[in-house]
C-alpha cells in the first residue's frame, strides 16, 4: 500500500425494515474493499424526526443530525444503498438528506459518492438512482457514473441468515468500491 493515501467511506443506508436487502448489502461492503479503504455504516435515517422548518428554528438540529453530518464530513466518500419506493427514493432517506442539506458547512458539498439499489423487482431500484441523482445536483455531490451496482431480484442473492451470497454481485459491489477509491483519489 505504499503511497496509497488510506480511505474512510461512510455508508447510508435507506431503509428501515429489519430484513433489508439493503442494509445487508452494506454489510459486505467492509468485507469488499480494496486495500487501504474502511467502510462505516451511518447511523439509521429512522432516528430522525420528520424534517419541519419550525422545529429546526425552535429547537436546532437533532443530535442524530449534526452526529451525521460529522460522519459525513469526516468521510472521504459515500456510499447511498438504497431501496425504491413507489418510483423514488424512500421517504425516511428524503428526509435523512432534507435534514443534512440544511446544516451549516452542508456535509454534502463537494463530497464523492456511489449509489447502491437493490429490489426484488427487475428495476433493482433504478429509479431511486435517477431521483436521487437529481439530489445530487442541488447537494452538490459528485456521484460516480461507472461502474452502476444496480440489482434486481435481490431475494435471490441474499441467504436466509441475511448474508449477500451472489459471487457476481459481491464481484460488481468489489469493482465499484474500487472504482470510487480511485475517483476519490484523482
Amino acid at each position: 500500500m505504499t503511497g496509497t493515501m488510506p480511505l474512510r467511506f461512510a455508508v447510508l443506508v435507506g431503509s428501515l425494515r429489519k430484513g433489508s436487502h439493503n442494509a445487508a448489502i452494506a454489510r459486505a461492503l467492509p468485507g469488499l474493499a480494496p486495500d487501504g479503504v474502511t467502510i462505516e455504516r451511518l447511523g439509521s435515517v429512522g432516528d430522525f424526526p420528520l424534517y419541519d422548518f419550525d422545529a429546526q428554528q425552535e429547537s436546532g438540529f437533532p443530535p442524530a443530525v449534526l452526529a451525521m453530518g460529522e460522519a459525513i464530513r469526516a468521510a472521504d466518500g459515500i456510499i447511498f444503498v438504497t431501496p425504491e419506493y413507489n418510483h423514488s427514493v424512500p421517504g425516511v432517506l428524503k428526509n435523512a438528506i432534507d435534514w443534512l442539506s440544511r446544516l451549516p458547512h452542508q456535509p454534502f458539498a463537494g463530497k464523492k459518492a456511489a449509489i447502491q439499489s437493490s429490489s426484488p423487482g427487475l428495476f433493482g431500484g433504478l429509479r431511486a438512482q435517477l431521483h436521487l441523482r437529481h439530489m445530487f445536483v442541488f447537494l452538490d455531490v459528485r456521484a460516480l457514473n461507472k461502474p452502476e451496482v444496480i440489482i434486481p431480484q435481490v431475494h435471490q442473492k441474499i441467504d436466509a441468515d441475511g448474508e449477500l451470497t451472489d459471487p457476481a454481485t459481491r464481484g460488481f459491489l468489489a469493482d465499484q468500491l474500487k472504482a470510487l477509491a480511485a475517483f476519490v483519489r484523482g
